[in-house]
């Protein structure tokens, strides 16, 4: 009997659970430049707002903005093996950095609070402000960091925000370097066993392979015959980077992107457009340094309907004008 009460007793008991206040509701900072774009070229001034939000006053010990920009380089697993030194001859290459403090150390009041700043874009020493580029192997990324320091317990504030880099323009007008193009079995190169080849015949054109990259590279293509049915002819933008000490050099070709042009078992004779726009951030300038490359090549690809893969490369030059 005895040992039912106790349970009922038990069933009866409200259990309270002291939780720690909350550290300083819904503190956020935020950093806003003034383009929308976030596209600067060197020589220019970046300038924003650091936005603080809170529900109440934040004591700080200082509020500090700091610019980076940085080349990180990085070898595929395929090359690792070779070049075991590479990572102690090739670190991060530092092409910016400069830091201000925003405000020294007080109290910001309750609400939205906005500062401004403003940092001159100039390379250090006799480094090159490269483009922003976003590879796989090969990244240029420029970064701006505001950190609000707090006391003791309470969390510090941290936000980053990137910025684009633009290569200056260059002048004058860029020459066009049309290609005319043929395809047949006889042009292929890398071929086993040539006879087993369906016959077919391809022809076309590129307008040029010296690119201006806010332009789309264009012209066409026309089948002439084939005596295997067409599954698809795609289009395929490729990037080739290079990272290299005084070791050696890896070389990987990475796709960047895929456009399909033509679908099914088209018309012969019918031309068929090229246009491929370049992607911000995944394309810029072609780019050539001690220490690694940044290429971009143009790939047609025939597929027929019995899996034959036909390809035909094209190395490109793309410029800023």
């Amino acid at each position: 009997v005895g040992g039912t009460g106790v349970a009922r007793q038990a069933a009866d008991v409200t259990v309270t659970v002291a939780l720690p206040p909350p550290a300083t509701m819904g503190s956020v900072v935020d950093v806003k430049l003034k383009r929308a774009n976030k596209v600067y070229h060197e020589g220019e001034t970046l300038s924003g707002v650091v936005i603080l939000s809170s529900k109440e006053a934040i004591q700080h010990q200082g509020i500090t903005l700091a610019m980076d920009g940085v080349v990180s380089l990085q070898l595929s697993a395929k090359s690792v093996g070779v070049f075991e030194a590479f990572y102690n001859s090739v670190k991060p290459i530092q092409l910016i950095s400069s830091s201000i403090e925003v405000t020294k150390a007080g109290k910001l009041p309750s609400g939205r609070t906005e500062i401004p700043f403003e940092f001159p874009l100039k390379a250090k020493g006799s480094k090159v402000m490269y483009e922003t580029y976003h590879g796989v192997f090969v990244n240029i990324q420029y970064t701006l960091r505001c950190d609000v320091r707090r006391p003791l317990l309470a969390k510090d504030l941290t936000k980053n925000c990137e910025f684009i880099v633009h290569s200056l323009p260059q002048k004058g007008r860029l020459t066009p370097s049309p290609v005319d193009f043929s395809i047949t079995p006889e042009s292929l190169q890398n071929v086993k066993e040539r006879t087993a080849l369906p016959r077919f015949a391809i022809r076309g054109r590129l307008d040029s392979t010296n690119c201006v990259i806010t332009q789309p590279l264009t012209g066409e293509l026309v089948v002439e015959n084939s005596d295997v049915p067409i599954k698809s002819i795609e289009l395929q933008l490729v990037r080739v980077e290079t990272c290299g000490c005084a070791e050696g050099y890896a070389r990987d070709a990475t796709e960047i992107q895929n456009i399909q042009i033509a679908d099914g078992n088209i018309c012969r004779r019918l031309a068929i457009p090229i246009y491929m726009v370049f992607p911000r951030l995944f394309t810029c300038p072609t780019l050539e340094t001690t220490n690694f490359k940044v290429e971009f090549e143009v790939n047609v690809v025939v597929v027929l309907q019995d899996d034959h893969l036909i390809t035909e490369n094209f190395p490109l030059k793309i410029y800023r004008f």
